[in-house]
């Protein structure tokens, strides 16, 4: 099973979300980089691989979340 980390960072003078070394663009707030970021890990689901995704929430909480490859 994968599993890819979105991580929300301070960059570019806001907030970011970064993969790896990969930033996202720049947000003027740590919710709206959480909002992208929860955006694009919906967005990276193959069918047939069920994965943990991971993310920090408004409150500065890890979540993770299995997302089932249906």
């Amino acid at each position: 099973m994968s599993q890819i980390v979105y991580e929300i960072v301070e960059h570019d003078g806001g907030w970011a979300y970064r993969v790896g070394e990969g930033f996202s663009e720049t947000f003027s707030s740590h919710d709206l980089a959480r909002q992208a970021a929860e955006r694009a890990a919906g967005e990276q689901r193959l069918a047939g691989d069920t994965t943990e995704i991971a993310y920090e929430d408004e409150k500065g909480r890890w979540r993770v979340e299995t997302v089932l490859g249906r």
